[in-house]
């Protein structure tokens, strides 16, 4: 799947970002992408962090694909990070 949505590459073994901007197929790419955030905290304890240091990591990479969408001019982004059900969960 990735081959169509990526083309072929200049270099096959280079995977930098600057390379896919510039070998990306545009036209397969999709207008709209929603993202659910789930998990952050229970990745951060599984490497037995604190539940706030996966909220940051979700966070920065929030903002990676933020900017990501961006560079890609994607029409519409859909990010779905929070739900008032979490304000009923037991705390930590």
């Amino acid at each position: 799947m990735w081959k169509k949505i990526f083309g072929n590459t200049k270099d096959e073994n280079s995977n930098t970002y600057t390379s896919l901007l510039e070998n990306i197929d545009r036209t397969r790419l999709p207008r709209h992408v929603a993202i659910i955030m789930d998990g952050n905290g229970r990745w951060a304890n599984g490497k037995g962090m604190v539940r706030s240091a996966g909220h940051t990591a979700g966070v920065k990479a929030l903002k990676r694909t933020l900017k990501a969408a961006s560079d890609f001019h994607l029409e519409a982004l859909t990010v779905y990070a929070f739900s008032t059900e979490n304000w009923k969960r037991p705390t930590a």
